[in-house]
């Protein structure tokens, strides 16, 4: 067995420390109904989405609002992180230009996004298309209940143009987004023996009742999928995202004519399971602080892993999908008229020029967003170069 260890930790508050508690009696429960071991990917979506108990199932607030900010317009600690769209509405209006041309294209009117966040993508998408290209209908599919409240408050002023659904459609034609949504699904972790054999690493109880690593020879899925996409090296330990590509599948069922635009941070296969990442890529969220403990805090904080984009582009190949594009978030903004969004700001506003301003640059910041997120387009019946991707597009890396 190993213990995860890692200093300076948030301290939680009264209220958030009960719920843990409970998220854990919860979690303890469910290793020991599985005679005392759990698999990582298994124990990850209870913590995450257990009923009334996962991070994503309770009521704490997630993610930071555009309220939530100082007077140089940077995120304050509201929250446990923030996402692109959060950062600026200039975001999700150059992402309208892209959707408008899709729509466009395909002759279709109705977008559909999952994990919406605070709502702030679809209030700042919605806004743009009213000029690109009125009358589009909005889709969201949310699990969280309290991330759904402060959507349909935010996005009430839209009326019945904007829905919520609790299940996939049977059929859809149109533009799917899926910001940040990839990375939250449940990775098993690996690890490479001395031996060359694929170990699996689960969830286990040590003697103080603790959670705790404990690694046990993977199952012949998984040990198919590990050894398909990389050597073997000894200690190396990563994550691989079976459900994410699982999902990406599905979308190939429903998808009948469009295309989904996939915003998450990431690499292709060979960098994600470069010999220099020996430790893996799973991170956690928590009141604006990244750590890799997972076992701290359940229920309370964010567990996440970077997307392996080359897998995402493989699954939607295999089922018919047309891979359509791949490139950095930075590049894609860009080719989706960023720049021109800019220049329509006063710069002789120096106040409110330098507030529109300092988000953008950590949007586009090689050191920042810019380039750890990527942007992966996938569609049916798309025969349209999507303007998102006319240059710099990195299909070729995939």
């Amino acid at each position: 067995m190993q213990r995860n260890t890692s200093s300076s930790l948030p301290v939680l508050d009264t209220d958030s420390a009960n719920h843990s508690a409970r998220a854990a009696a919860h979690l303890r429960l469910a290793i020991e109904s599985a005679g005392g071991w759990l698999p990582f990917d298994q124990w990850m979506a209870q913590a995450l989405y257990a009923p009334g108990l996962g991070y994503y199932a309770a009521g704490a607030v997630k993610l930071a609002s555009a309220a939530a900010t100082d007077a140089r317009g940077t995120p304050i600690a509201e929250g446990d992180f923030v996402t692109a769209p959060e950062l600026t509405p200039l975001f999700g209006q150059s992402v309208a230009r892209q959707v408008a041309q899709i729509l466009s294209a395909t002759d279709t009117h109705t977008v559909l996004e999952f994990g919406a966040g605070t709502g702030a993508l679809a209030e700042s998408v919605l806004n743009a298309l009213d000029e690109l290209l009125p009358d589009v209908q909005y889709r969201i599919m949310e699990i969280s209940a309290d991330l759904r409240a402060r959507q349909q408050a935010r996005l009430a002023k839209f009326g019945d143009r904007v829905q919520w659904f609790d299940a996939l459609p049977g059929a859809f034609s149109g533009c799917v987004l899926a910001n940040e949504v990839l990375d939250a699904m449940p990775v098993s972790v690996f690890r490479w023996s001395e031996d060359g054999d694929v170990l699996e690493r689960g969830v286990a109880l040590d003697a103080q009742g603790a959670f705790c690593w404990q690694e046990r020879t993977a199952g012949p899925e998984l040990a198919r999928a590990v050894t398909a996409r990389m050597p073997p090296l000894a200690g190396y330990v990563s994550e691989i995202n079976l459900q994410a590509e699982a999902w990406m599948r599905g979308v190939s069922g429903w998808l009948e004519k469009g295309a989904a635009l996939l915003f998450d941070y990431g690499f292709p296969r060979r960098e994600y399971y470069h010999p220099q990442r020996a430790g893996g890529t799973l991170m956690c969220h928590l009141h604006h602080h990244a750590h890799d403990n997972p076992f701290y805090a359940p229920g309370v904080q964010d567990i996440t892993a970077h997307v392996d984009f080359t897998a995402m582009a493989d699954a939607a190949f295999e089922t018919g999908m047309q891979v359509l594009g791949y490139t950095s978030q930075a590049r894609f903004l860009m080719n989706a008229g960023l720049a021109e969004l800019l220049a329509q700001l006063d710069p002789t506003d120096v106040r409110s020029y330098a507030q529109a301003v300092a988000p953008v640059q950590k949007l586009l910041s090689e050191a920042e967003m810019g380039e750890l997120f990527k942007v992966l387009a996938v569609g049916r019946g798309v025969e349209t170069a999507l303007l998102g991707f006319a240059r710099g597009d990195r299909l070729s890396t995939l």
